[in-house]
């Protein structure tokens, strides 16, 4: 079988959903399927680096850098990607299903090459567009509007398309055509259904990579190391993931803890700021490492920090942290409840954030206290389980077979 799977980011790029798809492909092909990956030219230097360039897998649409740091791109989709990815999946198997991993521009090109091929679709969600995009501009919803319009346009006789201008509606109108709809949680999914987005969505969680786990377990001390407590915050510096109020309470806890920050972002320096400001050597910024080093740092650090709340599908990093036997302090009472123990949930403190600052400060200071003392909570075991990225790949099997089979 030969999959296309169609991204609104490079799948070398940074991200959640960008890890994800590289996982889904290994183990695709693991399994003896043939998997393409469609989406925007990466003008980073690291796409080269990464051997991208020379990857016969990805086929990399024209593209223009729509950050500062050209790590992520835009390609427009039209008549003219419609042509040009026409002609490159020529040099490829034909194409068996679809499989769309996208929320903007990725979607769009996606649906309207499965349309226009009359193939089969399935559709990945991976964003809260309507949060994620109130976190970062308080005109959210004349940006929600636009996004509509600019979907209904793209998407003009693909599905039925609403009218409506809100984030579910956007949803509902990206997955139209699908055969299946997939979510990375059971609290994403029953919200996609709850909004009428699509009927039945079945959870498929994003998955870790089975062998890596397995040498990042293997290297890892079986006592803990003695020290400090160790806390690891990972992810991208934006409004929605919450690291500036995440610092704002390591400041107000004074707890007695080595904290590291894993990634990149624009609030990156806004960060530096804060931890500069408060004079705590205990913060340490680590930038973007690759994805061994960060499951072995999780592995080796006593706890994992979440701590954006409505805003994501599923959370890897939690997941990642309970695979590899490590506890979370965790923010979302979703993602708290999805893990089933092996954390420490921050109350909920309503919309307001310095109460939200305060909560998560003194949960800060029990989880400092319950590691100190040798009673950090153990995560499930059955969750360890679920999320190695073989288990995934035969439940996504099972929806290529409903999706083809009609």
């Amino acid at each position: 079988m030969h999959i296309v799977f169609f991204g609104d980011q490079h799948a070398e790029s940074l991200g959640g959903a960008q890890v994800s798809m590289r996982l889904q492909r290994k183990y695709l092909e693991r399994a003896g399927h043939t998997v393409t990956i469609v989406a925007p030219r990466m003008h980073a230097e690291r796409a080269r680096l990464a051997g991208a360039e020379d990857d016969a897998g990805y086929v990399d649409l024209p593209s223009i850098p729509i950050t500062a740091d050209r790590e992520y791109s835009l390609t427009w989709p039209g008549r003219r990607t419609d042509r040009f990815l026409d002609r490159a999946l020529t040099r490829r198997p034909p194409v068996d299903l679809v499989h769309v991993q996208a929320d903007f521009w990725g979607a769009y090109i996606g649906h309207r090459f499965a349309h226009r091929h009359g193939i089969p679709a399935v559709h990945t969600m991976h964003n809260r567009v309507d949060v994620g995009i109130a976190a970062v501009t308080p005109l959210h919803k004349p940006v929600l509007g636009a996004l509509n319009l600019w979907r209904r346009t793209a998407l003009r006789g693909i599905g039925v398309q609403s009218h409506a201008a809100d984030g579910w509606a956007y949803l509902a109108g990206i997955a139209a055509e699908s055969r299946a709809v997939t979510a990375p949680s059971g609290h994403f999914a029953r919200r996609l259904e709850q909004h009428g987005v699509f009927g039945s969505v079945d959870v498929i969680w994003n998955g870790i990579d089975d062998e890596v786990r397995e040498q990042v377990l293997a290297a890892a001390p079986a006592e803990r190391v003695a020290g400090r407590p160790r806390f690891i915050w990972l992810g991208r510096m934006s409004p929605e993931k919450r690291l500036l109020p995440f610092l704002e309470a390591v400041v107000a806890s004074d707890v007695d803890a080595d904290i590291e920050i894993v990634g990149g972002g624009g609030e990156r320096r806004a960060a530096e700021r804060i931890a500069a400001r408060a004079g705590r050597p205990g913060i340490r910024f680590a930038g973007r490492i690759g994805y061994a080093d960060v499951l072995a740092r999780i592995a080796a650090a006593d706890a994992v920090v979440q701590t954006s709340i409505g805003f994501e599908t599923q959370g890897m990093t939690p997941f990642e942290a309970a695979t590899l036997g490590t506890p979370t302090v965790v923010s979302d009472p979703d993602i708290a409840a999805e893990l089933r123990g092996g954390l420490w949930a921050v109350p909920d403190a309503g919309a307001d954030e310095p109460a939200r600052v305060a909560a998560l400060a003194e949960t800060l200071r029990l989880a400092a206290s319950e590691i100190a003392a040798g009673r950090a909570p153990e995560p499930d075991p059955q969750v360890a389980a679920d999320f190695r990225q073989s288990s995934r790949t035969a439940a996504m099997l099972e929806v290529y077979g409903r999706a083809i089979g009609g």
